[in-house]
């Protein structure tokens, strides 16, 4: 778990990291360097759970490459996509969750999460994902390292 009192707000509990993949965690459907070795030290703090609409084919690939650091992968389907991934989500227990992403289908999961952190990402972002997120980085390696440096998220989210 990752705990983080912010002043004004609370303690935040992570026990889940939801990532959308397309874009978030890939570059054109392959991961983006560094992605790999960063969940593998996240991996040790809490359950990560993939969640990807596959529109690049690539998602099985990708499954295989993060095999044993990853727990679950869902697999969305056309239609109703961003309500899919609000519903996994839910199911793990939203308050407990950190959710990552960049897309309009992100957007229900970045709001409905305890810690939503939407990234700027090389192949797009929607504005949609930016304005219902508590956090906006740069990129994925800068999102992670939110939770492999917690000070960080309470310098950021403090009131």
């Amino acid at each position: 778990m990752i705990s983080c009192s912010v002043p004004g707000r609370g303690t935040i509990e992570i026990n889940h990291l939801v990532c959308d993949v397309n874009g978030t965690l890939t570059r054109d459907g392959i991961l983006i360097p560094g992605v790999k070795s960063a969940l593998e030290k996240i991996s040790k703090q809490v359950e990560i759970h993939l969640v990807s609409a596959n529109t690049f084919g690539k998602l099985s690939y990708i499954e295989a490459e993060l095999n044993g650091i990853i727990t679950s992968v869902k697999c969305t389907t056309p239609n109703g996509e961003a309500e899919q991934k609000v519903e996994f989500m839910q199911k793990l227990g939203s308050s407990s969750v950190a959710a990552i992403g960049q897309g309009t289908n992100d957007r229900l999961m970045l709001k409905g999460a305890a810690l939503g952190i939407c990234v700027l990402s090389p192949e797009g972002t929607a504005v949609e994902a930016m304005l219902n997120s508590d956090i906006l980085v740069p990129d994925i390696l800068s999102a992670f390292e939110l939770f492999l440096n917690p000070d960080r998220l309470k310098a950021t989210l403090r009131q």
